[in-house]
């Protein structure tokens, strides 16, 4: 149970930003006792995974924040969300000193499946949200917005290596803050078409 709560919490992350829960499990698993990879994910750790991974979690960090430009990366990243959210499932279920756990290292396609569902949710939930957000807002809550959501991935792989068990509440927040964003923003544009009306302004 505990492994499969790291790998939710992780792979969450992971459909925030993919490269954030990936940098801090390899890190951990390199320089601390916190994480033992498994043999057959222990390239995570290397030194070249590593500085591919730092590259790709700076261009992330600043495409997400650019209006326009951050859609056309959600779209690039509906592939590698998913697929990273797996990988990391996969690899932290499996690994020692989080659970240990025997029976997901004899089945790692359960964890490789149940990050893809559990990051791709995530993902999806984010590129609903954020072209209402950037309309709503006339481009100016992206990298606000962003920036929160980084550090939302942040807490969210912290929460899973370290108090797992409250990964059920970090979704749940989670998901409820992207209703919350969704349901303002649409009211927001709901008023503000209302007042162009009002006005005799027509728009496309």
């Amino acid at each position: 149970m505990i492994a499969a709560l790291t790998g939710m919490g992780l792979s969450a992350a992971a459909g925030l930003n993919a490269y954030i829960p990936f940098m801090i499990v390899a890190l951990l698993a390199r320089f601390t006792d916190i994480i033992s990879l498994p043999a057959s994910f222990a390239w995570i750790e290397s030194t070249w995974a590593i500085a591919i991974g730092a590259v790709l979690l700076v261009s992330e960090v600043v495409l997400d924040k650019i209006p326009a430009i951050d859609t056309i990366n959600d779209t690039v990243q509906t592939f590698i969300r998913p697929t990273m959210g797996g990988l990391i499932f996969a690899a932290t279920t499996a690994a020692s000193d989080l659970d240990n756990s025997a029976w997901m290292q004899s089945h790692q396609w359960i964890g490789v499946v149940l990050g893809i569902v559990v990051s791709g949710l995530v993902h999806s939930g984010k590129m609903a949200a954020r072209p209402a957000i950037n309309a709503g807002t006339l481009g100016a809550g992206a990298p606000v917005v962003s920036t929160m959501e980084d550090g939302a991935s942040i807490g969210l792989s912290l929460i899973a290596i370290f108090i797992p068990i409250l990964v059920i509440v970090a979704l749940a927040i989670l998901f409820g803050l992207f209703f919350w964003l969704w349901r303002k923003v649409h009211r927001w544009r709901k008023n503000r078409r209302q007042r162009m009306d009002d006005a005799g302004v027509t728009y496309a």
